[in-house]
């Protein structure tokens, strides 16, 4: 017996129990991290394909003076995620990639222009946390005006799509209807013109209330209008693109108050809107594979492991 406890280890039981469940932690882990690489890989896709399919759709041609600045400052803008929302809505019920790819377009189309008003030479400044501000190469009028004529060519992108057997110019319509509402006066304008009184009065945005109306009218709006686009195409029925839709908003809102997100109280209203966002999914739980990819917009980790 003494020789038996000689050569006891106290810790060789622990030590056995203990191996399986690191082996499934480091595989739960492994997964996790596949599955976001997935995610990003999905995002990534997409983006490129709605990349090419602008840069088909706005070559530089004649007049020169005209095409040259649309096409840069259509480039210049940060890519939003309002786009890639549209096409992964529009798979998420059935549709194929290529029905949505116009709409993804123009909404981008719809943000490069907001974005170069937001950023003309002459008032883009640098603020904590914002997005990168615009490479400037033409002066303030022809930045202005472009943006002007970006805003358009969007919807004459949408409405040429009419023509295409496999899109339902019923469909175009509503999405185009959707469009113009989100970036209108009772959506991205009007985040435009209240981000503007707040710089003007106080030289930032300090006060919550402010942030999170200015962050629901500009990324909310334009994230439920991508979605809301894609679930349309996609052939949805009401009940699932007002969803989308609402998923949408939450989304979007995630992304603009991620900015400011070192304020404690900025920090808890992102985490309940990323529960509200992914409140919105629950119903489609029969479309698991595409949820996790859609659910990574908001929670980049999630994945079933």
């Amino acid at each position: 017996m003494a020789i038996g406890l000689s050569h006891f280890n106290p810790n060789t039981s622990f030590s056995i129990n203990k191996k399986p469940k690191l082996e499934r932690s480091y595989a739960r882990f492994k997964t996790m991290v596949m599955a976001v690489g997935q995610n990003q890989s999905y995002w990534a896709t997409i983006e490129a394909e709605i990349e090419a399919h602008l840069k088909t759709a706005i070559p530089i041609r004649p007049p020169e003076s005209v095409f040259e600045p649309m096409h840069h400052l259509t480039f210049a803008a940060p890519r939003t995620t309002a786009s890639t929302l549209c096409v992964a809505a529009c798979e998420l019920f059935g549709g194929d990639r290529s029905q949505a790819m116009t709409a993804a377009s123009a909404i981008h189309l719809i943000h490069a222009a907001a974005y170069t008003h937001e950023h003309l030479p002459l008032t883009d400044r640098a603020r904590p946390g914002s997005r990168p501000m615009i490479q400037h190469k033409y002066a303030p009028n022809i930045e202005l005006l472009t943006g002007d004529g970006i805003f358009p060519l969007g919807l004459e992108l949408l409405a040429g799509s009419m023509n295409l057997a496999s899109t339902s110019p019923s469909k175009i319509l509503r999405v185009i209807i959707e469009i113009t509402r989100a970036s209108g006066s009772r959506g991205m304008i009007d985040g435009q013109y209240s981000e503007c009184i707040a710089m003007e009065e106080h030289g930032k945005m300090t006060n919550i209330e402010v942030i999170e109306y200015v962050c629901r009218k500009k990324e909310g709006e334009l994230h439920a209008c991508g979605a809301a686009c894609g679930a349309i195409l996609g052939g949805g029925a009401e009940e699932d693109i007002e969803k989308l839709r609402s998923f949408g908003l939450y989304a979007g809102m995630v992304k603009g108050m991620d900015m400011a997100k070192e304020n404690p109280i900025i920090e808890a209203k992102i985490e309940r809107l990323k529960e509200l966002a992914l409140k919105e999914l629950e119903s489609f739980k029969g479309k698991k594979s595409r949820l996790e990819l859609i659910s990574s917009l908001v929670e980049p980790s999630l994945c079933a492991v």
